[in-house]
């Protein structure tokens, strides 16, 4: 029996592998674990997660698409050798940036370190980023910008289980991390479980549903910002001893009482002013049992996500939340290592530690573990989105290396990146299955996935858990350190890229010494024996940091900024042909771009296509009954799907979950300015009844 976590998403419930005896193949049997976060429980995912160990068409062997155009299998050394010499003669012709690496927010922190350390050593290419653009950007750049620290919860997840009242803007915790539900019990028994989400979600039904227009989010926390303030329930002598800017607040939300922001939201001013006061009783200085203000995607995934998540951050202070026990501001990471995959080198401006690789200390350090002149390291580089658009340009890259992404589902205006992908000299994809991307590729390379390798991940609270392997991988499969070792060899670097992924979390340590994130304190033994360490974690005798803020925020003054915001219109708004708000989302059965739960058949039984919810009157107005087809078109892109009539959209919205091929064909990719985050959630579309007789076979 191993003791791991789950492979999917950002809470890491923790379980016990048992593989059976018989070699041919083995299988995995999942038995859940007691651990904080998940409480012995899992969800569907977790359960079926072994049954992607041995998905039928699991990639074993190498392949290089041969000269009529088809991938067949070969041998490592000959991928390797084709690889490595046309990135060679790539960058002879058109230099060092020529060649770009994407990374994911699911390989573990040894994988995300030493991804961007082959980037930046043995590629010395300054374009380098990963799918986590898609996931927490907003939310790091508003945090860090305010507090100074983006880890996405600053305390642990048990904190929730006291408060007296949590609000949710943008997240649909009973979907996406079911077992995290438990958490939300204290607060929802108070009547203090209030949930933004344009869609009546599993958990919008599970409290008070403030049911805002999509891309509204940032007016409707402006709004109740303004009723903390002008109520007199605001903690003022936080404000004063904690806080810088707290005047702007004053002013930028002056303007935003109930009643406007009513007309904007669609959100009842009385149901505006009974939220605020509800959040404000549970705050400390009320004498209540604790407040949280958290974020999800739903909020995040906007060309205006780094303003809406720093309103959520400036109601948190103005009730005097940040930094105290039992109250708090977080944001909901998402994948699986979303937390610890931002913090070590995949970001196209970050070094090791959560360092800026454009501070000279910051290079001049990570140079001196590398082994390599600070000189000889490349600048910032493209944020994901810019990066791919880029893609087969005039001086754009020509190659493109992707580890642990499926961009052909999951990036927005797919067109597009079809487009830019095929447009490449050189595509190279490792993935465990093929994927929509991987089919596209040059080159695949196969490789392990979470029951098939050591390392460790860190979960969306900071802490930093082990990750075991428990059967042998399938046919020839290797781990990404592998593949960035025997590349960097066949390249020249004379820098060391270890394959043990032990030995690469030691260099990690000393990589992170002295950063934002400093692991240097934690090893494989504190883990191993049992230690509970959330980072920083800055000497080897060090207990961690499990809150952060009790004495100050990482800002230089020690104080959390107040930046003011103005609420902003979605950037594809409604218009006469195009009336309706199209939203995506997640769905209980489903992660990410669905590449491994659409291989599970109890998960795909149960959702095998996509579809669109539409609200009873938009049906009515079609001429659609549920089940019936209706086409999707936006300024980018249509989609054809059945129609699920429902009263838990909003009559102007229609929801479409986005773990299924072509529905980020109807996507904005429009960039938060900050943050460089695609605009996902909200865009305006044209919805049309589609006989079946216009569908292609």
């Amino acid at each position: 029996m191993t003791a791991t976590h789950c492979p999917y998403c950002a809470l890491q419930c923790a379980m016990t592998l048992t593989p059976t005896l018989t070699p041919t193949p083995v299988t995995v049997t999942v038995t859940p674990r007691e651990f904080p976060t998940n409480r012995g429980g899992l969800c569907r995912k977790g359960w079926t997660s072994a049954a992607v160990l041995t998905a039928p068409d699991r990639l074993t062997a190498p392949l290089v698409r041969d000269a009529d155009g088809v991938l067949v299998e070969t041998t490592w050394d000959h991928a390797l050798d084709v690889v490595a010499e046309r990135i060679k003669a790539l960058q002879a012709s058109y230099g060092d940036d020529s060649v770009a690496v994407f990374g994911g927010g699911g390989l573990t922190n040894e994988k995300a370190y030493a991804l961007g350390k082959f980037a930046r050593v043995a590629l010395r290419t300054a374009n380098v980023d990963y799918n986590g653009r898609f996931c927490m950007s907003s939310a790091a750049a508003a945090v860090n910008r305010s507090l100074g620290v983006d880890r996405g919860l600053p305390f642990p997840l048990t904190d929730l289980g006291g408060a007296g009242a949590i609000l949710l803007v943008g997240s649909n915790l009973a979907d996406t991390m079911p077992p995290a539900v438990a958490h939300l019990a204290a607060a929802r028994d108070a009547g203090g479980l209030l949930v933004v989400d344009p869609r009546r979600s599993a958990t919008a039904q599970l409290g008070l549903h403030l049911q805002a227009t999509p891309g509204s989010d940032l007016a409707l926390v402006l709004a109740l910002t303004h009723v903390v303030l002008q109520e007199g329930l605001a903690d003022t002598s936080y404000l004063a001893a904690r806080t810088s800017g707290a005047e702007a607040l004053y002013r930028s939300t002056a303007a935003w009482w109930p009643e406007r922001a009513e007309r904007v939201t669609g959100v009842p001013a009385g149901l505006i002013r009974q939220a605020a006061r509800v959040l404000a009783a549970a705050a400390p200085v009320h004498g209540g049992a604790g407040a949280f203000v958290l974020t999800g995607r739903g909020a995040e995934q906007h060309s205006k996500g780094t303003d809406t998540v720093t309103a959520c951050i400036n109601l948190a202070l103005a009730l005097g939340l940040p930094g105290r026990v039992g109250s708090g501001y977080g944001s909901i990471t998402g994948q699986g290592n979303g937390q610890g995959g931002r913090e070590h080198g995949q970001k196209a401006d970050q070094l090791p530690g959560y360092r800026s690789i454009a501070d000279p200390a910051a290079r001049a350090h990570v140079a001196g573990v590398w082994g390599v002149d600070p000189s000889s390291l490349p600048g910032p580089g493209k944020s994901a989105v810019e990066l791919v658009n880029a893609l087969g340009t005039d001086g754009g890259p020509r190659a493109l290396l992707v580890h642990g992404s499926n961009l052909l589902v999951s990036a927005p205006r797919l067109a597009s990146v079809r487009e830019r992908l095929a447009s490449l000299d050189l595509l190279v994809v490792a993935d465990v299955v093929p994927s929509e991307t991987a089919l596209l590729a040059d080159v695949v390379f196969p490789v392990t996935q979470w029951a098939e390798e050591d390392g460790t991940m860190t979960s969306l609270e900071g802490r930093v858990l082990r990750r075991r392997a428990a059967v042998a991988p399938p046919g020839t499969a290797r781990s990404d350190l592998a593949v960035f070792a025997g590349l960097a060899a066949r390249l020249g670097c004379s820098a060391s890229f270890p394959v043990s992924p032990e030995e690469v979390f030691e260099e990690l340590r000393r990589a992170s010494a002295g950063g934002v994130a400093d692991y240097s304190g934690i090893s494989w033994e504190r883990l191993d024996a049992g230690e509970v360490l959330y980072w920083p974690v800055p000497a080897s005798g060090h207990p961690g940091t499990p809150r952060l803020f009790a004495d100050s925020f990482g800002t230089p003054s020690g104080l959390a900024r107040i930046v003011a915001v103005e609420h902003q219109a979605v950037a594809d708004d409604l218009r006469a042909d195009a009336p309706l708000y199209l939203v995506t989302g997640r769905l209980l059965e489903h992660y990410q771009s669905g590449a491994q739960t659409r291989r599970v058949p109890e998960l795909l039984e149960a959702e095998p296509e996509v579809f669109a919810e539409i609200h009873p009157r938009v049906a009515a107005s079609l001429g659609v009954a549920d089940g019936g087809l209706i086409r999707l078109r936006t300024a980018r892109g249509s989609l054809v799907c059945p129609a699920r009539v429902t009263l838990d959209v909003r009559p102007d919205t229609i929801f479409v979950p986005f773990h299924f091929l072509g529905v980020n064909e109807l996507t904005n990719d429009a960039l938060d300015p900050v943050s460089k985050m695609p605009e996902f959630k909200a865009c305006a579309v044209e919805a049309t009844a589609v006989g079946r007789a216009e569908v292609p076979a």
